[in-house]
């Protein structure tokens, strides 16, 4: 049996450091959306032994990769292998804040565990997916949620439909070293961190302090974004490097990324669509 899934990005709305954990990691209370046009793919088809196969040569294909954790994972969990092959096929950019690997490793999950025909269940599920990271368990379920401990811990909420833009640098930013560099973190001078209030949520991010100390060129990205009269809301994703608008009724999604990068990097790669279940216009550029 062959089968075919979409692994969609998230965005975080708001995210909240609360403090460091005993075990290591940080609490974080987190409202995170789905962005259902912005996925990677994942194709299953059955196979001698498990394999896998990524289309984008500078993504890992080890057990480095979220897809072969998580296949093993599952191999463990039911005590039988995993006689797939999964390719996996990249339009999320990584190191973006946008959760591509734990949506692909969430994906992986769910696949196996609609080819299997003595299913886990998704309390076993959420167990596998909570040990392979802390976002990985928000993508077993549909929807927006509020997400607290590390993240693990799921609440589904409305997610409010909102049209942005996203873009992104050349450059990535590794989430340890966001969350490393949280505590003591200062403001880059002339950029606003305060909360923007909109109908039905509230953004903000605690890891814009640590992330613009070290990469400045994304607190200018989201200034310049907050401070045209086209956008509602500008704010970064989890920890960066991706920095999206809310934009207004009207607002020319297109223009304003050619402008970006006619302005601050031409490099940038944009994006643009809905929050929520619609199917979003895409916008898209390699970076």
């Amino acid at each position: 049996m062959n089968l075919t899934l979409e692994a969609p990005a998230k965005l975080n709305l708001s995210l909240r450091v609360v403090g460091k954990r005993q075990d290591g990691f940080h609490e974080v209370i987190t409202h995170m959306v789905k962005l259902p046009g912005l996925h990677d793919t994942l194709e299953f088809s059955a196979a001698g032994a498990f394999q896998f196969v990524c289309d984008d040569p500078t993504v890992p294909s080890d057990g480095q990769n979220l897809v072969v954790r998580a296949a093993r994972a599952y191999e463990a969990a039911t005590s039988r292998p995993c006689r797939q092959k999964v390719v996996l096929r990249k339009s999320i950019p990584h190191g973006a804040g946008l959760g591509g690997g734990s949506s692909d490793a969430a994906t992986t999950l769910l696949g196996l565990e609609k080819l299997n025909p003595d299913p886990l269940g998704a309390g076993r599920l959420s167990e596998l997916a909570a040990a392979l990271g802390s976002d990985v368990p928000f993508f077993l379920h549909p929807g927006a949620a509020i997400c607290t401990g590390r993240g693990e811990t799921i609440k589904p909420v409305e997610g409010p439909p909102l049209r942005v833009l996203l873009l992104k640098p050349g450059f990535g930013v590794a989430t340890p070293d966001a969350y490393g560099r949280w505590s003591g973190a200062k403001e880059v001078p002339g950029i606003s961190y305060a909360s923007q209030p909109l109908t039905g949520v509230t953004l903000s991010n605690d890891l814009e302090r640590p992330v613009f100390s070290k990469h400045r060129f994304l607190a200018e990205l989201k200034q310049w974004l907050r401070d045209r009269e086209d956008t509602d809301a500008a704010l970064m994703s989890g920890s960066g490097a991706t920095v999206f608008a809310v934009l207004r009724e009207g607002a020319n999604a297109g223009a304003i990324a050619d402008e970006a990068r006619q302005s601050l990097d031409p490099g940038l790669w944009s994006w643009s669509g809905e929050t929520g279940p619609n199917t979003p216009i895409q916008n898209k550029r390699p970076i």
